[in-house]
């Protein structure tokens, strides 16, 4: 059990008999009355977030989280496919749990998958990922710094605002923090 105020982004915890992933907390100190936490929570099943006001004394539960390493496999759909490189075994991951990771995933690209209880509920990408742009407008004569951008689309099919200059099969590093473009690769 931790106190309310010692909750963070990403943390699990149990309300209810429920699991959910802290998405956002905020301290509150009204002018009249104690301070108060303001958290927004996930379901880790159904992924429904709710709101939940909590005093500055409360308890909760936290719930252990195990890191796991695994290698990206596939997209089925409604599933990423990942194979946990010590057992083989393979686990399917909702697309709504891992929200758009599903954007800079490349085959046997090597992550951290969160597990809490035996249930898949995350993934760990890189701070930046190496992809493809498989099109764009081609690139402007002379145009070398400018602070203009336009539309590329990577090997993922995601789209990313880059630099004039970059052509199509352009190697490029993206933030997998932002989406946004980083720098070519050399």
């Amino acid at each position: 059990m931790i106190n309310a105020t010692e909750l963070r982004k990403g943390l699990a915890v149990r309300f209810d008999g429920e699991v959910y992933i802290v998405v956002d907390y905020e301290m509150v100190k009204p002018g009249k009355g104690p301070a108060y936490l303001q958290t927004k929570l996930k379901h880790i099943v159904n992924g429904n977030v709710i709101d939940r006001r909590l005093n500055s004394s409360d308890k909760v539960e936290d719930i252990f989280v195990e890191r796991t390493e695994m290698e990206y496999l596939y997209d089925d759909g409604a599933n990423l496919v990942f194979m946990d490189t010590s057992t083989y075994d393979q686990h399917f991951i909702s697309k709504d749990l891992v929200e758009g990771a599903d954007n800079f995933l490349q085959p046997n690209m090597r992550v951290q998958v969160f597990f809490i209880e035996g249930r898949p509920i995350g993934v760990d990408l890189p701070a930046s990922v190496e992809l493809k742009i498989v099109e764009t407008a081609p690139p402007l004569k002379g145009a070398t710094v400018t602070n203009k951008s336009k539309p590329a689309v990577l090997e993922t099919g995601y789209k990313v605002m880059v630099p004039p200059f970059v052509s199509e099969g352009t190697l490029i590093r993206v933030d997998t923090r932002t989406g946004q473009y980083l720098e070519r690769v050399k």
